[in-house]
């Protein structure tokens, strides 16, 4: 088929390389423009721009979609079909209507649940047993047409945000190829969506990484795996910003919330609302991330110390 896409991050470039090894023409892709990145904070091209120039494709990174001059060169490349994953721009109705069969979004939840930007970590922080990737029919709405095809995947106990991409990643890349196998040849059935079940998954901030320990401590463990790695979850405990990578929730003794219980090679036991907190993997500011054991080698910290909320 031959094909526009429309992607930015490592989640779509999977897609697109699906995509190729498949053999589908690509005359266009679509991303967003380059942004700054990196310590230097230089201007860095997305992952999708890097493999679309790797195998030759043309890229295009307007800032809108809604200019007239834009939507007559979409429509002189006479796609069949568009294919969008995390591309971060909103589709005109009038982008939607140019190729032959329409607009297909590659989404990493089980819609309607988790609408919008971080439906990954929003999983995770809800404490959901699993999720998956649903090829959507788009519309003009926030991922609100009809799904034609869905995937589950269970979300394992010990998942973070990054190793979720990961396994949803591949399970997009494999599930457009077999939409787009299937589209012609009608195939697919497209399910409306229920909008009294949907939720939406709110872009993430670097505000709500700071852990709020009157909550408990499963529901901080869930956090800590849903912000690894952006933004990543944090404390501060005598004036400085620790920022934690790696946690487990604990049904073990009470104190005052954001109270050290004990910090020792074993990990630092930090008291929640309710249970205990054990922070295993940290990092403090301008270091390198780290085992506890390693940590409490240069950073004294101890029974008694208090994290600030």
């Amino acid at each position: 088929m031959r094909i526009i896409f429309a992607g930015t991050p490592e989640f779509a470039a999977q897609a697109l390389t699906a995509l190729l090894g498949a053999g589908h023409d690509i005359p266009l892709v679509l991303t967003q423009p380059d942004r700054p990145a990196g310590r230097g904070m230089k201007a860095t091209a997305s992952a999708v721009k890097q493999l679309a120039e790797q195998n030759g494709i043309p890229v295009w990174q307007p800032t809108s979609l809604k200019d007239p001059e834009i939507q007559s060169k979409l429509s002189d490349i006479g796609a069949d079909v568009m294919v969008v994953a995390a591309y971060g721009l909103l589709l005109p109705q009038d982008v939607l209507e140019i190729p032959l069969l329409g607009c297909l979004n590659i989404h990493a939840s089980l819609l309607p649940r988790w609408r919008g930007a971080a439906p990954i970590q929003r999983a995770l922080l809800a404490g959901d047993k699993e999720t998956g990737i649903c090829i959507m029919q788009m519309d003009v709405g926030l991922d609100t047409g009809d799904v034609l095809m869905q995937s589950a995947l269970p979300i394992d106990e010990e998942d973070t945000a990054q190793t979720l991409h990961d396994k949803l990643a591949v399970l997009g890349a494999e599930n457009i190829v077999k939409a787009l196998e299937w589209l012609p040849l009608g195939k697919l059935n497209a399910v409306p969506q229920n909008d009294a079940e949907a939720t939406y998954a709110a872009k993430l901030n670097k505000v709500e990484a700071r852990l709020d320990w009157q909550k408990s401590a499963v529901e901080l463990a869930r956090a800590v795996r849903a912000y690894n790695p952006f933004p990543v979850a944090q404390l501060m405990v005598k004036g400085e910003i620790v920022r934690i990578w790696k946690a487990h929730a604990e049904n073990s003794q009470q104190g005052t919330p954001g109270t050290i219980l004990s910090a020792d090679k074993s990990g630092i036991c930090v008291a929640c609302g309710t249970g205990v907190l054990r922070l295993l993997e940290v990092q403090k500011a301008g270091g390198k991330r780290m085992p506890v054991a390693q940590f409490l080698q240069g950073n004294q910290l101890q029974a008694g110390d208090c994290c600030e909320t």
